[in-house]
């Protein structure tokens, strides 16, 4: 797939892997506008970023992403690319801490239930491209989870399975191509309360992803997730250890 000349959408692009996912796609020569809650956040990476736009949008607030699809429309025509990336993740222990329906609502609200709505809200401006894409942003816990973000794990799981979906329908009707990256643990602020200074660089990430794009390579299993891909495959009790016992969940 070719991604120069695109005019590309990233939610929660104002840090983490949003922002070096953007940084990496200004840098080939595209139009990219980072989305997220926090204004200041937005203002911060548009003076990392020269070029980049920013608009603040909350993707849970039906109002906020119908001035988005607006956004789009009136000041660049369309868009080529989207990519969701905005997440919410809550590490705590299942037989021990409370309010856990709470929390797995929230994380089902946004790794699933946005990502689904803004692609059925963007999607005729995505078909209108002679070459698009949607990137959903899941995780190694898609296929594995880890007890203690349990519910995080959860709705990555139901994210892949959606992106799968998605994939199958838009290939037989569409230009539209359904890429999932699937990250391992990665050094962010996002992650921190899961050990995420152990992770691999947002770089590292950025980096398979336009890999992906080059190659059409759709599911992307970037760093150790390629390897708990086989290993629950072959030896599925192996993976669930393999990523539970090193932080003793």
């Amino acid at each position: 797939m070719n991604i120069n000349n695109k005019t590309i959408l990233v939610t929660g692009g104002g840090s983490g892997i949003g922002l070096e996912i953007a940084k990496q796609l200004l840098a080939k020569g595209n139009k990219v506008i980072i989305t997220g809650r926090t204004e200041e956040k937005l203002k911060k990476a548009t003076e990392t970023l020269n070029g980049v736009h920013y608009i603040a949008t909350d993707v849970n607030n039906a109002g906020d992403v119908a001035k988005l699809e607006k956004y789009l429309s009136d000041n660049f025509g369309g868009l080529d690319i989207l990519i969701n990336n905005a997440g919410q993740a809550s590490y705590y222990k299942l037989d021990e801490d409370s309010d856990i329906a709470a929390k797995a609502a929230a994380e089902i609200q946004t790794n699933y239930l946005a990502i689904i709505n803004l692609n059925e809200k963007l999607l005729p401006l995505l078909k209108a491209s002679k070459e698009a894409a949607i990137v959903n942003v899941s995780s190694i816990a898609a296929f594995v989870p880890n007890s203690g973000i349990p519910t995080y794990s959860a709705s990555k799981a139901a994210l892949h399975s959606y992106s799968q979906s998605l994939r199958y329908v838009l290939g037989k009707t569409t230009a539209v191509k359904v890429f999932e990256l699937m990250p391992p643990l990665v050094n962010t602020e996002f992650s921190s309360a899961i050990g995420g200074a152990n992770g691999i660089p947002p770089a590292e990430v950025a980096d398979s992803l336009v890999e992906a794009f080059e190659n059409d390579i759709y599911e992307i299993h970037t760093g150790k997730t390629a390897a708990i891909y086989e290993l629950s495959r072959t030896k599925p009790e192996d993976a669930f250890y393999a990523m539970n016992q090193a932080r003793g969940n």
